[in-house]
């Protein structure tokens, strides 16, 4: 950066030093040759790159409209007015942005002018939509952008041969299919972290493929087949592959970028982005473009509004459902299609333009779907006419655009279609009113699609009131299964499209009654298949065996948002993303529904497989190997107890190491124990108490009863009378004691015995009685803390779905201060009630009196100390009011 003085600093500078500036010659002065001492010159090309002017470097919002008429000024205002009541239907036209040049000689027009738009959008549709636009017979407008006349202009003039890169080999795309272990890889994106695993169930944890932080801006996606793995900006969208590195591929410009979309054969790349409109009144412009993955070349681009492209779909975005284009033809990506008013446009992918330049017209279509293997369109169309036209179901196929059957229906509510996966069969859920038209029921058209002339089967439900929760085909099967029910337990079914005698007749193998359950997840491979309950059920999950029909496991997962099998259908996983904020993370099952291992990840939002291409084996191999599985086998079965081995070599390893750490510490104290011997021996006067099994432990009586009289009761007038207090005392002599020990005095006896005391019985009952109590106390307390102060997902998550209403945790500590403050008066009441008359005798004395015993006519020292007994009142008398001689 350059240093600026003004020239008053440097004379207040001067005078400090005490130089005259004025005999100095300032053009004299000269740096040494290459010294600036870091003071830029202003002719220096860095100073003009450190600041550099602010232009406005693109015209991407203006378009060129040629072929306009040439008229004289007294015309100017009329055209004016015409291109403008044209291109401002488009979009806002920015004040002052419509230009025509005129010719300074003739004064009138070139025939062209310039339009500036708000947005770059608005332009491309203005292009887009106007270009070829007839005017009149002799003016038909040629528009372009502004942009493009500089890339024209680029252009050379003489043909250079393009230059040739010398071939560089790329990342091996499929390694990571030849994985020696067999493994399937994931990606997870948590916080500001994408991270790719591979799934190593034998050692019960991922492995570390690749992370990188900042990754993607929005979202993460694998292509249909694994290959790449793409990710979203703000400036477009890029592909990555490989094993372990996952190097860039290719990049996708297409500014805010908001959805992506793969085409089944990973040859072509769709994306998605919507603007706000300048006019608020108007709706979202969506854009849309067609990319080639591998040259990242735009095949096709769509621009318009929202509602040209609004259409039925999975995911809705600004009024725009998801995915805008369907793809068909199985993997050669040969067709796409979108749903439009009125018409199906498909378009072929050779050319990028519509089948023979029409839409497939079907008035009043609301849906459509292409077969996963075929050609072939199956769509829905409801009554017209207020049910004097039915609503139909029709396959049509693609190119020839053939209707190959078609199925009416009546009284129809709403209806959903299903393909199974190899594209044999088409069910199609159809809702109908009643005849009341108050409520309706359901039942299933099931297409056969490889059959002859298309037989199709009408099944209802054994009770078709049943609620349709969720319809899921077997893959590569034949096979499907329903949730149906209206209860907080609804039941499953299960189907099948071949009889036992390999009749096509459908058939019901079997139903599940009261299933936590309301998703359906198979196998990739068939067979399985895990009941789900999601969302109101707290992730429960039942392994079921459709072959055997019985349960091989139930699990859960507490609040699991999503399930997933793995491509080969060997694990499964469940995960909770930061939809909730607690429990976030994911577990992977076994397909019996054995746990395997758990990650927690704080503020999860992904987990994604990663899809496997189909296999090269033909059926008949698969066939010969599924025979011989036996054989192929054996190899894997050795893996398999080599890891067991290795891992028993680690757990036996851990143990030891712990077994070391513990002798260790126990050593370490014994030492220390020993070290503190002398000093024990001089607390304990010399004896050696280590040893605690030499000695026993005694118990010690003490009696003692004092009873004193005052010697001078006319002074006095007062007896104070101690009653007999007896304790016991324990004490633990370490001293060997051989032999019995009695010592007598007037007042005490104390009894040592040699022989251990047996146990009273009912003191340890006791003593267990109060330590339960305790322990009982402490948990009630911790009970009503968890009750009272717990959040509800805490408890669920704590097991405990059941307890009583929150406002009792407030009254039921303030009744019970209340009920003792009103028990105490009570009790104060009561023993005023019961007490005797200040009047009556029997505060003198009662049946509970206690008469002393007569004294003996021992004397002295061996005089027995008397028995407990109240005074009577005489004596009492006598001694408070009696004549002091004589006593």
């Amino acid at each position: 950066m350059a240093l600026e003085i003004s020239m008053e600093g440097i004379e207040a500078r001067a005078r400090e030093l005490g130089v005259d500036l004025s005999t100095v010659d300032l053009d004299s002065v000269t740096l040494p040759a290459g010294e600036d001492f870091g003071i830029l010159s202003d002719d220096e090309d860095l100073l003009r790159i450190d600041d550099p002017m602010e232009l406005e470097m693109g015209f991407a919002n203006v378009v060129v409209v040629d072929n306009l008429p040439v008229v004289p000024p007294e015309k100017f205002e009329k055209l004016e007015n015409v291109i403008r009541k044209i291109y401002s239907q488009i979009g806002a036209i920015k004040e002052g942005g419509l230009w025509m040049p005129v010719n300074p000689e003739t004064k009138k027009t070139y025939g062209y002018c310039f339009i500036e738009y708000n947005t770059p959008q608005e332009a491309e549709l203005a292009r887009e939509k106007t270009n070829g636009y007839k005017l009149d017979k002799s003016h038909i407008f040629a528009v372009n952008m502004f942009d493009d006349f500089d890339k024209y202009m680029k252009v050379p003039d003489e043909w250079m041969p393009a230059e040739i890169k010398p071939y560089t080999p790329g990342e091996n795309l499929q390694k990571w299919l030849a994985d020696e272990k067999a493994r399937d890889q994931f990606v997870i994106r948590a916080g500001t972290f994408t991270e790719v695993y591979w799934n190593d169930a034998r050692q019960k944890m991922p492995e570390l493929v690749f992370q990188k932080q900042y990754w993607t801006d929005s979202f993460i996606q694998w292509s249909p087949l694994g290959t790449y793995l793409a990710t979203v900006h703000r400036q477009g969208s890029q592909v990555w592959g490989g094993d372990d590195k996952f190097e860039r591929l290719m990049r996708f410009a297409h500014a805010q970028v908001k959805l992506i979309d793969f085409s089944p054969g990973e040859k072509y790349l769709v994306t998605y982005s919507s603007h706000e409109p300048s006019n608020p009144r108007d709706t979202h412009r969506v854009v849309l473009n067609i990319f080639d993955v591998r040259t990242g070349k735009v095949m096709r681009d769509f621009k318009g509004s929202a509602d040209e492209f609004s259409a039925s779909g999975n995911i809705s975005v600004s009024g725009v459902s998801w995915p805008i284009f369907r793809w068909g033809g199985g993997k050669d990506d040969k067709y796409f299609a979108r749903l439009g008013k009125n018409v199906i446009s498909v378009y072929e992918t050779e050319t990028f333009s519509l089948l023979d330049k029409k839409s497939l017209k079907v008035e009043n279509v609301v849906d459509f779907c292409w077969s996963p293997t075929d050609p072939i369109i199956a769509l829905f169309v409801p009554e017209l006419g207020g049910g004097n036209q039915p609503a139909r179901v029709s396959l049509v196929q693609i190119p020839g655009k053939e209707e190959l059957r078609q199925k009416n229906l009546f009284s129809v509510s709403d209806c959903k279609m299903y393909w199974q996966n190899s594209g044999e069969y088409l069910a199609v859920q159809v809702d109908r009113y009643t005849k009341t038209k108050k409520s309706t029921y359901t039942g299933f058209e099931l297409f056969r699609i490889k059959e002859r002339d298309i037989p199709i089967e009408v099944l209802e439900l054994d009770n078709k009131n049943d609620k349709i929760i969720a319809f899921a085909w077997e893959p590569k099967g034949h096979r499907f299964a329903v949730i149906h029910g209206d209860g907080p337990k609804p039941d499953i079914s299960f189907y099948s499209m071949k009889t036992s005698n390999n009749i096509s007749r459908v058939s019901k193998l079997t139903t599940l009654k009261g299933k936590q359950a309301n998703a359906l997840f198979w196998s990739p491979g068939g067979r399985f298949i895990v009941f789900a309950g999601l969302k109101g059920f707290n992730g429960q999950l039942e392994f079921y065996n459709v072959d055997e029909l019985e349960t091989m496991a139930t699990g859960e997962h507490f609040m699991a948002t999503d399930i997933m099998w793995d491509p080969t259908g060997r694990y499964l996983v469940s995960a909770v993303t930061s939809v909730h904020e607690m429990e976030n993370g994911f577990q992977i099952w076994s397909f019996s529904g054995k746990q395997l291992y758990k990650v927690s990840k704080d503020h999860f939002f992904q987990f994604l497989w990663r899809p496997r291409p189909p296999s090269l084996l033909t059926p008949e191999k698969e066939d010969e190997i599924a025979k011989n599985l036996r054989k192929y086998s054996k190899k894997y079965e050795q893996e398999d107890q080599d890891a067991f081995n290795q891992l028993s070599e680690q757990e036996r390893k851990r143990r030891k190491q712990l077994q070391e750490e513990w002798e260790g510490w126990v050593a370490k104290w014994k030492q220390l124990h020993e070290e503190e011997r002398p000093y024990r021996m001089e607390l304990r006067d010399g004896e050696a108490s280590d040893d605690e099994e030499e000695y026993d432990t005694k118990e010690v009586e003490i009696e003692e009863e004092i009873i004193r009289r005052f010697s001078n009761p006319s002074s006095c007038r007062l007896v104070i009378f101690l009653c007999l207090g007896e304790f016991q005392v324990q004490a633990s002599r370490r001293c060997k004691m051989q032999s019995d020990a009695v010592a007598r005095s007037p007042r005490q006896t104390v009894r040592v015995g040699g022989r251990r005391p047996t146990a009273d019985p009912s003191r340890g009952s006791s003593e267990a009685y109060g330590f339960v109590g305790s322990i009982a106390a402490v948990a009630a307390a911790a009970a009503y803390l968890a009750w009272a102060y717990l959040p509800e997902p805490w408890l669920r998550f704590l097991g405990v779905t059941y307890y009583p209403a929150r406002h009792w945790a407030l009254a039921m500590p303030s009744l019970l201060l209340e009920a003792a403050a009103q028990g105490m008066v009570l009790y104060m009441a009561s023993n005023f009630l019961l007490a005797p008359a200040p009047t009556c005798l029997a505060t003198i004395s009662d049946e509970f009196a206690r008469e002393p015993a007569a004294c003996g006519t021992a004397t002295g020292e061996e005089k027995p100390i008397e028995d407990i007994s109240d005074i009577s009142i005489d004596k009492i008398n006598n001694l408070m009011f009696g004549n002091a001689s004589s006593s």
